[in-house]
């Protein structure tokens, strides 16, 4: 941050080197090219230069309202607002929500929105068969990670958790032939598969054990 006086000095120069940049720049060691432009555009207009030396806002009001505007039409998810706009970080577009809408606040991923079985299934598989992170798939998803990690230990046996673990990405420096991509492709779905099978057998528990079904008194078909 430079001083009025600085400033000051540096634009006058400027112009006493008949507004050479280089040359001022290299006689004062100081500021960039683009600050000294400024600086003199802004004496140009009034003769002077203000005292107060600010920085512009990175953010304009009209992109801050959009923000805004965003994450109370879409949820109220910090998560939802950043992925969709490409910015800001969640505790500036927390700190103009504050601002805006005193009687607002975010809502974590379990609460904004009650999720279907279909959705909690769903939500599983892509944890389950992710190449990624789990904190990436719960903000595709906009729920939290810890609602992710509790509706997989809901849905899935302790056999199938122990079978199931992240897919990773292939080694950039092996190849692979067309024959192990297909096996790759082949076992991919075969995980998959058991995968719905587990989670289905196990949402099918639940159900039975919400109406109070006892699976003792049930014949072989009605289970």
């Amino acid at each position: 941050m430079y001083s009025y006086e600085d400033r000051l000095r540096a634009v006058q120069l400027y112009i006493k080197l008949g507004k050479r940049v280089g040359l001022t720049i290299r006689q004062l060691g100081y500021p960039t090219k683009n600050a000294l432009k400024a600086w003199h555009l802004a004496y140009e207009q009034r003769r002077d230069l203000p005292r107060a030396y600010t920085r512009e806002p990175k953010y304009t009001p009209a992109r801050r309202k959009l923000a805004v505007d965003h994450f109370v039409a879409h949820g109220r998810c910090l998560a939802v607002t950043i992925k969709a706009l490409g910015y800001p970080s969640r505790s500036l577009l927390a700190s103009w929500i504050q601002q805006a809408h005193p009687e607002l606040r975010p809502l974590s991923g379990q609460a904004h929105k009650p999720q279907s079985p279909h959705a909690k299934q769903s939500a599983v598989m892509a944890l389950c068969l992710r190449r990624g992170s789990a904190q990436t798939v719960a903000e595709d998803l906009g729920v939290s990670r810890p609602s992710l990690y509790n509706w997989r230990n809901q849905l899935l046996s302790n056999e199938a958790l122990a079978s199931m673990k992240p897919q990773q990405d292939p080694s950039p420096d092996s190849e692979r032939d067309e024959l192990a991509r297909e096996l790759e492709r082949l076992q991919h779905d075969v995980k998959r598969l058991k995968l719905e099978q587990d989670i289905l057998k196990k949402a099918n528990e639940l159900l039975k054990k919400e109406l109070g079904i006892d699976q003792q008194l049930l014949t072989n078909r009605e289970k």
